[in-house]
């Protein structure tokens, strides 16, 4: 048929004799006019603007900025397009009904439809390269349009075409909307000022976008941007090519900064402080409210939105099923009675029975949906991110104001503090993720209900009621996860605790061959672990049954009701609409036990947050602030609050001193040298106790004063009065002026930052480098620099390098001589350092260095010896003064103090005396730390050697190396983790997995079927329109015939329905239940097997593996595999069946459907391909970010007191809120990116549907198959859109939670030490070894195959009974032969014979646990004494208290609760060390073999003690062979035989008499360096 503009059956068409205007064919042309001269004119500007821009490939963000009335705009923009749409399928339409073909009826629509996507294009492009002249455009393009559309509407007025006729309401909306684009362009003009006026508005971008730093762009980028989260499209597909690292991401918009947040809340929180009231506490929930409402309100509209828009899919479908029949031949008399101006107009309801036109709108409104809800999610999770933000600055603040007493009373624990943190605050911004589900989900339910009612009647109703009633039962299930979680931390947390110790002790296990009894041990509380396990388990399938099962029972409830009430099943379109909407349903029913559960979880974190910010704070340091006077009333006991009294009259202060006349009269020139003066003083810490009174005292400046007395009578508390930590209940402190700011502390408790040495040491002061080395050698800390791996740049503290506790102090030390401050505080300096490091740091430190500045020092000690030195000396007793003055006047005046003092003195010496004959303890603490790096520094290589491997891959050029090697998806760790589920399991799984989805799907197919039928036998009795078609084409003999009465066929398809619903359920409950105890059996197998590896893994092993790492596998990795990945596993293979199983039937209803899928199956593969890669990355941003965070916190909670004294709040908070920063950039980057996929796939989703409508609707005009059947494809088309995010986020999720189990197997892959021996343990002596007779015979060893031997050829001969004692320096092979001698160690040359049978062919264990050893480091485990003795349980009490009374400990072990079964603490924490070692001596003791070894035993002892277990070893050990490596000669010199090794070969051997007699030799120069 001839195309022409006016169509070619009318003459009068083209004629105007009755105006122009009366003609609609004209006015139609009228129209055109706009669209053409918007195109033509914008066409080459944009031309010309990409020329220029393809120089400058990218604008720069910070060029961009809005003009007014952007959102506007955009928002007008796209309902212009919609009722474009609308406009030209009514032209379509219509057009079928004339007889001709009239362009004019569609053709300016689509011109239209064209003008307005230019204009926004146009409009995109003027504005990011802010040129708003070029805006006039626009302006004209409105004003003509506006006025041709109102000439059209004031035409049909005059005909009559009313609001009745479509084209009318089309049009009328049309004017409106050209109208209100005109004004906002106006609005433009008028506060631009760009045209028509004499100086136009400069306008610079916001802030932010100045700052390039700035990578967050959402809230700046234009509207369909951020709808589709299109400006991250660089850095997720960039993500393939490099890592996302910190820099990539940049910084947080201010916005979203945590300070920005914090004021808002801390105002709206402040606010609520009412003057008539000023105690009432504020509400948390309704600073909340004020400071993040908003956002929430926006969310929740775009969430009601949302839900509103997703009934449109279920109410399109029926639409579609109902219409797709109905055919066009209405009578077209009829019709053409709707003829105005010479065409057709349509009613306005006719377009909605238009199958075709419903599926765009299908289409229109999933999209819409799925937009709104990205929106909706957005900025609950941007609120939740601010508010979390805000909530941990307030938290922070809060912590530096605590008043010490919380902190030590135990009001505030750091448990508690951690939990607000890590828990409260993650709730908090979780609940508001979720809230606007509170009050969304109801309505969406009620609506739900509503429309089923609507399509079904009555039989609805009992189906959601199904729903609603199985609701209770999902909370309840949710509410016993909650519980058992919590039960199977409990237990995680004991097998944890189990696991260190034997980790920490593994040397001794396997030396004593106890490694079976401990891994026993641990298996047990695993076996409690895996028992709440199988709990969680349970519960967890029970849900995900409950989600899957629900749906499909309610359905059967609906449909057989419907069949019982109205004897007949129902129509397919509305069986359909009706399954749609039970689909919809049930997500919000399946979340909303969540999301109470969470509402409860909020209010208990909300309380706590409420206490924790009503607690006591500290005073307002007044002190600091100016010249305080701190006058209380006595007894009236305020809460720490200071009164600061004139700040601004400096000459307050010496009258104050006038005032107060102390007990000798001053000097006059005293009263400048007083640096800080408490008079009459009382002090207490919260609670009414006095802890110091009547205090009067007075601290000389330049001076350096100590401050002694007692354990506990009060010297620490009175350096924290002065300080402003205590409360005080009567009486002032006074601080002279120029010394008030400065004042540096070192706690007693040492306290370290997580940072490098160099950091803890400067503390935010500038770094200056000859102060700095002046300040290490003062403290003698060069040494222990030089062993740490990277110098003074390591990092210590909690995740750092574990130092000893005299390396701590002197760090701290060092801290306060560095900061160059008037007054010096420390709090007993000297209590973990021997005795030379402490006459060092007095002398160097405190008597050099801080005196020479003339600061002042105050120090608190117990070392009396140093008391000669002191300028001026405060003696405490019970908390209150003793004593004040120089050492002259105590001699003088109290003479009974002098005289105590001088007895302590010489004790003091005594004991300086016997530590020197020992090798100090620093030596020790800087072996340990030496062997700690040697055997670290070996991993580390080997790791390193790793790391370059992978890096060097990384940077080879083949780009598509690398990007594929992080896009792959670990097949085969998913291959190991299934495998140790075992096979039946897997078999079970996906056997029940593929079944239940079929059946599913049957169970859809089979309610096609029923409804089909009714139609198809309606229209067979010929009662209605539908073109019937036989239902032969189901092609299935065993159908009733037609014919047959349809009750009785009706009957039938119900039976077979209730069959295969009862069906689907039971496999639901299968299939959950299997995967959940497939992830549980995985689990168990190995946990198991990793302990059993780790446990039999050679010492070797221990030392090159970090202690850290392993337990990490104990930890994290295994929390991961019980309890993360079952339920991700289930998500991922659920989501993938389910869309699978749709588009197959999709395809197989309308196989030409599967043409479209090509392209969408690409799209598909590339977005997760992209996403997977980028998700990855920003989760490990995520993670590592927040650790540094919850440090921080922990940090400064235990350091409190140091942070005040030094005035470093400030710089505390500005740290808190980088790290709070960083970690929500990453986080929020996160959820950007979980928005992009989501979007991505949700359209693609709508596509789907789109093309599954499009395909039935197509292949239904030629007549090729049922309406039952394309309802049951759309309904499935619909699910799909629901589940394709899921499979990407899942397989996401689970790519990251496999790395868990790589880890894990990468330790399964250890060497287990060779048990079994070529003996077998029965051809054994039940006695051996009975002698101790010992043969060496040319022994070389080495640790490693890979390293080079440590004892090279060593022949020796120890006859039964004897005494040997081995010495030489550190590192000449003497612990490699004690090791040997169990064969911990490579022998693989020469052999020991110990009575006769060669080491080397026994069984390990039996070996071990004939000989006895004692180590250098005490090793005791938690249990009790009884257990660390003899955990084998062999021994009677009579054999073990003999063992204690030889080892001098019978008496004290009485004397405990419990005697034998006395608890030991963990590491033995609650015994001396010396006591320790002589536990060990029982435990070796105990074992009565006939061979002992001692490495070093007596390092850590005292001399007496020594002495004792000499002669012990003498006595007890008489006739038997005892071998001991000295570490100080003397021990040895009574010994039988002395071995002298260096570098692995013996160098002397022979009696100790001969060897003396030597004197050049290395035995004696040993003893005379000894003496």
């Amino acid at each position: 048929m001839a195309l022409s503009f006016c169509g070619n059956n009318d003459i009068k068409a083209y004629s105007v004799e009755y105006g122009v205007l009366n003609n609609g064919c004209f006015v139609d042309a009228l129209n055109l006019v706009p669209h053409v001269f918007l195109l033509f004119i914008t066409f080459p500007i944009l031309f010309i603007g990409w020329g220029s821009q393809s120089s400058k490939v990218q604008i720069h963000h910070n060029t961009w900025l809005h003009f007014p009335g952007h959102n506007m705009r955009w928002i007008l923009t796209f309902l212009l397009l919609f009722v474009h749409v609308c406009e030209f399928a009514e032209g379509l339409v219509s057009n079928k009904v004339m007889s001709s073909n009239h362009l004019h009826l569609f053709m300016p629509a689509f011109m239209g439809f064209i003008a307005a996507t230019t204009s926004v294009v146009y409009y995109h492009n003027i504005e990011t390269s802010n040129f708003p002249k070029l805006l006039l455009v626009l302006f004209i393009y409105w004003v003509l349009a506006f006025i041709t559309k109102s000439i059209k509407l004031w035409k049909f007025a005059e005909y009559k075409v009313g609001p009745q006729h479509l084209r009318f309401c089309i049009t009328a909306l049309l004017v409106i909307l050209y109208g209100l684009l005109m004004a906002v362009e106006i609005n433009v003009i008028r506060v631009r000022k760009y045209v028509f006026f004499a100086n136009p508005q400069k306008v610079k971008p916001p802030e932010d976008l100045q700052d390039l730093g700035v990578r967050f762009l959402q809230p700046f980028v234009n509207l369909l941007s951020k709808a589709t989260y299109w400006w991250m499209n660089p850095l997720i597909i960039g993500a393939h090519k490099r890592p996302i690292e910190l820099k990539k991401i940049g910084k947080l918009p201010i916005a979203m900064r945590a300070l920005t947040n914090y004021l808002r809340l801390k105002d709206a929180y402040e606010d609520q402080r009412t003057a008539e009231d000023p105690e009432r506490a504020p509400s948390i929930w309704r600073s909340m409210y004020r400071a993040f409402g908003r956002p929430i309100l926006l969310s929740s509209t775009f969430r009601y939105l949302a839900d509103l828009l997703g009934f449109a899919g279920p109410l399109c479908i029926s639409g579609i099923v109902k219409y797709l029949k109905t055919k066009d031949e209405v009578a077209t008399a009829d019709k053409m009675k709707e003829t105005y101006l010479g065409v057709y107009f349509m009613s306005s309801t006719e377009l909605l029975q238009n199958s075709s036109v419903l599926a765009i709108l299908l289409f229109l409104a999933l999209v819409l949906q799925r937009t709104f809800l990205q929106a909706s999610y957005y900025v609950t999770i941007e609120t939740g991110i601010n508010l979390r933000g805000a909530l941990l600055a307030m938290i922070y603040n809060k912590i530096l104001r605590l008043s010490t007493s919380n902190m030590s009373m135990g009001e505030m624990t750091l448990g508690q503090i951690n939990n607000l943190v890590a828990i409260e605050t993650n709730q908090l911004m979780w609940f508001l993720f979720l809230c606007p589900n509170l009050w969304a989900m109801p309505v969406q339910i009620v609506m739900g209900v509503i429309l089923l009612y609507y399509l079904l009647g009555c039989s609805a109703l009992v189906g959601a009621s199904v729903i609603v009633l199985l609701a209770p039962v999902q909370y309840l299930i949710a509410t016993k996860l909650a519980d058992t979680q919590k039960n199977t931390l409990e237990h995680s947390t004991d097998r944890l605790k189990t696991t260190t110790e034997i980790l920490k002790g593994i040397k001794l296990l396997k030396l004593y061959a106890w490694e079976n009894i401990f891994c026993d041990s641990v298996e047990e509380t695993r076996g409690k672990e895996l028992t709440s396990l199988k709990t969680f388990a349970f519960y967890t399938s029970m849900s995900i049954f409950m989600n899957a099962a629900i749906p499909i029972a309610a359905v059967l409830a609906t449909f057989v009701m419907h069949h019982f009430i109205n004897k007949t099943g129902p129509s397919p379109s509305e069986a359909f609409a009706a399954l749609a909407l039970f689909h919809i349903l049930v997500t919000p029913l399946f979340l909303l036990s969540t999301v109470v559960r969470f509402a409860v979880k909020a209010l208990v974190s909300v309380q706590k947050l409420g206490e924790f910010l009503q607690s006591d704070e500290i005073g307002d340091d007044s002190w600091r602030n100016g010249d305080i006077s701190v006058t209380l009333e006595p007894g009236k006991k305020h809460l720490g609050m200071t009164k600061a009294i004139n700040r601004k009259q400096p000459m307050r202060y010496q009258m104050d001193n006038y005032e107060h006349p102390t007990r000798r009269p001053l000097r006059p020139t005293e009263t400048e040298d007083v640096a800080v003066k408490v008079s009459n003083g009382s002090f207490t810490w919260g609670s009414n106790l006095l802890t110091l009174s009547d205090i009067n005292i007075r601290i000389p400046t330049g001076q350096l004063t100590m401050i002694v007395g007692q354990v506990g009578c009060g010297k620490s508390s009175l350096l924290l009065a002065m300080l402003g930590e205590m409360q005080a209940i009567e009486g002032r402190v006074y601080w002279s002026n120029k010394n008030r700011y400065s004042v540096a502390y070192a706690a007693q408790k040492s306290w370290l930052l997580n940072a490098t040495v160099e950091e803890n040491i400067t503390f935010g002061s500038p770094f200056n480098k000859q102060r700095y080395k002046a300040v290490i050698d003062a403290c003698s800390l060069q040494p222990d620099i030089d062993l740490l791996p990277f110098g003074d740049q390591t990092e210590i503290g909690e995740r750092g390098i574990n130092l000893s506790g005299g390396q701590r102090q002197r760090i701290c030390v060092a801290r306060a001589l560095y900061q160059n401050t008037n007054i010096v505080f420390l709090d007993d300096p000297f209590s973990a350092l021997d005795i030379h490091l402490s006459d060092h740091l007095m002398q160097e430190g405190i008597l050099k260095f801080l005196q020479d500045d003339k600061r002042t020092v105050v120090l608190v000690t117990h070392k009396l010896q140093y008391l000669i030195h002191a300028d001026w000396i405060i003696a405490m007793k019970d908390g209150s003064v003793l004593r004040e003055g120089t050492l002259k006047d105590i001699q003088t005046h109290d003479v009974e103090l002098y005289d105590h003092w001088k007895t302590l003195m010489n004790r003091q010496d005594q004991e300086l005396e016997k530590d020197i004959q020992q090798d100090s303890q620093t030596t020790l603490e800087r072996k340990t730390l030496r062997r700690a790096f040697y055997s670290r520094e070996a991993k580390n290589q080997i790791d390193d050697e790793d790391e370059e491997e992978e890096e060097e891959e990384e940077d080879d050029d083949n780009m598509s190396m690398t990007t594929n090697r992080r896009s792959k998806i670990p097949w085969k760790v998913c291959w190991c983790y299934l495998s140790s589920g075992g096979f039946f399991m897997v078999f079970l799984m996906v056997s029940s997995k593929l079944l239940k989805h079929s059946v599913i799907v049957t169970i859809d197919y089979w309610l096609a079927l029923w409804t089909s039928s009714k139609t198809n036998q309606s229209a067979e009795d010929g009662s209605d329109m539908f073109n019937g078609t036989s239902p032969a084409y189901i092609g299935n003999a065993s159908l009733p015939t037609p014919g047959a009465p349809e009750a009785e066929q009706d009957s039938y398809y119900l039976t077979v329905f209730i069959i295969l619903c009862a069906a689907g359920i039971t496999l639901c409950l299968i299939t959950s239940l299997t995967v959940e105890f497939l992830g549980l059996s995985a689990a168990t197998n190995l946990h198991h097997n990793l302990l059993n590896k780790i446990i039999h893994a050679p010492i070797r092993f221990f030392d090159i593996t970090p202690l850290g790492q392993i337990l990490n596998r104990f930890s994290a990795d295994t929390n991961i595999i019980d309890q993360h990945i079952p339920p991700t596993l289930e998500s991922l293979t659920r989501s993938t069946l389910l869309c699978l199983s749709a588009i197959g039937v999709i395809a197989s209803i309308t196989p030409a459907f599967l043409i479209a899928l090509v392209p969408l199956g690409v799209a598909f593969y590339f977005i997760q391909k992209y996403f997977r890669v980028a998700s990855k990355d920003l989760q490990d941003l995520d993670d590592s970010t927040q650790l540094p965070l919850l440090c921080h916190f922990s940090e400064t909670a235990e350091g409190l007191t140091t942070i005040r004294a030094f005035r470093q709040e400030a710089r505390f908070k500005q740290r808190m809120l980088e790290l709070t920063d960083t970690n929500n950039t990453a986080y929020l980057f996160l959820s950007a990116a979980n928005r992009w996929l989501e979007v991505r796939t949700d359209y693609l989703g709508a596509v789907i549907v789109l093309t599954a409508a499009a395909t039935s609707i197509w292949s239904l005009r030629y007549g090729l198959q049922a309406g039952g059947l394309v309802g049951l494809g759309l309904t499935y088309a619909l699910t799909v859109t629901n589940y394709l995010n899921w499979v990407v986020r899942n397989l996401a999720d689970l790519e990251v939670q496999m790395a868990a189990v790589k880890k894990v197997n990468s330790f399964l892959g250890t060497e287990s030490e060779n048990y079994e021996g070529s003996m077998d343990s029965s051809q054994v002596p039940e006695n051996w070894p009975h002698n101790g007779e010992i043969k060496i015979q040319d022994l070389c060893v080495r640790y490693d195959p890979m390293l080079k031997p440590v004892l090279k050829h060593v022949n020796a001969y120890v006859e039964p009974g004897q005494k040997v004692g081995i010495c030489g320096r550190t590192g000449s092979g003497k612990s490699s032969l004690s090791l040997a001698f169990f064969n911990m160690v490579d022998i693989f040359e020469g052999k020991i014979i110990i009575d006769g049978i060669d080491i080397c062919k026994l069984p390990l264990q039996t070996l071990r646990s004939r000989l006895s050893i004692i180590l250098q480091d005490p090793v005791l485990f938690s249990g009790s004494i009884r257990f660390n003795l003899d955990p084998e349980r062999t021994c009677t009490d009579d054999r073990l208290w003999e063992a204690l009374e030889i080892a001098q400990l019978k008496n004290m072990v009485k004397a405990l609760a419990g005697g034998l079964d006395a608890v030991v603490t963990e590491g033995g924490e609650n015994f001396s060390v010396g006591q320790r070692q002589l536990f060990c001596l029982a435990r070796a003791f105990v074992r009565k073999s006939s061979i002992l070894i001692m490495d070093e035993a007596t390092a850590s002892i005292d001399m007496a003690t020594e002495n004792i277990l000499q002669k012990v070893v003498m006595t007890a050990f008489a006739d038997r062979t005892v071998v001991t490596i000295a570490h100080r000669v003397h021990t040895i010199l009574t010994a039988d035989l002395v071995i002298v090794m260096k570098r692995g070969n013996i160098l002397e051997y022979d009696k100790p008499e001969t060897l003396l007699e030597q004197e050049d030799g290395m035995f004696a120069s040993f003893v005379k360096a000894d003496m």
